[in-house]
């Protein structure tokens, strides 16, 4: 069957029990689990000067999953700890009251934790993490929700609708609940590409200069990028950039620089480099390039990537190769080369992230039901797994903080 035919929820819900280079001239209700300290606001790194000292203690790790899930599945928003010196993954609980929460973000002051709902009436909930209290859900407007993310600012939160293929903004209040709906955007230009039915939303972030939002869209092959008005909550879109046909891009991380930004796209199994114009906000797509994956051995959807904090290196989630591609990155950030690939130790990387020192790198994997922890080498980018998979329901969202 034609993979870009999938919907959504059969194809992220089925689960069971050579270098090379291009480049591009001139992109908390309840307290932290098992006694974890209450997490401070998230420092915001913007270059490689950004701080690397590892801290001491457990640390929170959140989880996203479906509770729907064919076959069972998790029971709400998963907690755990992991020690960042050695990478542990400890504990084990739930968050309950939040239904499929597939992907999950945390305020910038750490205090309160959303969640999306992935479901066909779309909605955005969010969690006080100093007494795990379910402070509210707010319909998002659209269906099948899977990516939100807060702005910088703290006052807007913006969720991507994969079903719909719509965006949308809404108010954060005082006790950090989402509140009113301020716009809710359609992508109904361009034309799905090849094998869509329709737009499907995907991602909605900020860029680094705070004044425009991007929003990817896989049935759309567009990236669409707009000012977000931090009075009303609105949305005025002021450019597009466009994929090659049947690209698929689903997910956008920006260089610490500003300047550039890396797209992976999951239905060409390439990524691309970007740059981005922090004055217009637009972005220029790149040629694809390869994410270490082998045909020969069966069809990859790439997820994601993550670059660490000094800028130097970048890694790409493979679902079906199962693996971690590993980038130096060049030119300031206006090149990708591709150092080799590191196997994951599950099944289907979903999502992958960075503790906030940057010294591990987690991967929730979703059809084996599993987190793995990798150490990161500063120095060569190499990755090391730090031992068994810590065992989740469905994992396809981990959270260290």
């Amino acid at each position: 069957m034609n993979r870009a035919g999938l919907s959504r929820r059969r194809f992220v819900g089925a689960f069971a029990g050579t270098a090379a280079g291009m480049s591009l001239p001139a992109c908390d209700g309840g307290p932290p689990p098992s006694g974890a300290p209450t997490p401070p606001a998230p420092a915001t790194v913007t270059g490689p000067d950004a701080p690397s000292a590892t801290p001491s203690g457990p640390r929170p790790l959140y989880l996203g999953t479906y509770t729907s899930a064919d076959g069972g599945g998790g029971e709400g928003v998963g907690t755990a700890t992991y020690d960042p010196a050695t990478g542990r993954i400890s504990g084990g609980d739930v968050i309950g009251g939040v239904g499929d929460p597939s992907f999950l973000a945390v305020h910038p002051d750490g205090r309160t934790l959303y969640a999306v709902n992935e479901r066909e009436d779309g909605a955005v909930t969010a969690v006080r993490l100093s007494d795990r209290e379910v402070l509210g859900s707010s319909p998002t407007g659209g269906s099948s929700p899977c990516h939100l993310s807060v702005h910088p600012g703290g006052r807007f939160l913006l969720t991507a609708d994969y079903g719909s293929g719509t965006v949308a903004v809404h108010r954060i209040g005082t006790s950090g609940a989402p509140g009113d709906r301020t716009d809710l955007v359609t992508h109904s230009e361009p034309a799905p590409g090849p094998g869509q039915q329709g737009p499907h939303a995907h991602q909605f972030i900020t860029a680094p200069d705070g004044g425009h939002v991007l929003a990817v869209d896989l049935g759309t092959d567009t990236v669409y990028t707009y000012r977000l008005d931090e009075e009303a909550g609105t949305l005025t879109e002021v450019s597009r950039a466009t994929a090659r046909a049947g690209a698929g891009p689903r997910h956008l991380t920006f260089h610490p620089g500003g300047r550039y930004a890396y797209l992976a796209n999951e239905l060409d199994d390439t990524v691309t480099v970007c740059a981005y114009e922090p004055v217009s906000g637009r972005l220029t797509i790149g040629d694809p390039q390869p994410t270490g994956s082998d045909p020969e051995a069966g069809t990859n959807y790439p997820a994601q990537l993550v670059v660490t904090g000094d800028g130097r290196y970048a890694y790409l989630a493979n679902r079906g190769h199962n693996s971690l591609a590993r980038y130096a990155v060049e030119d300031d950030g206006a090149r990708l080369r591709l150092l080799g690939t590191e196997p994951v130790g599950g099944d289907f990387p979903r999502h992958i992230a960075l503790s906030p020192d940057g010294g591990l790198l987690f991967t929730a994997n979703q059809r084996s039901g599993d987190v793995g922890v990798f150490r990161v080498d500063a120095d060569s980018g190499e990755l090391n797994s730090v031992g068994e998979p810590f065992a989740s329901p469905v994992a396809v969202c981990a959270l260290p903080l």
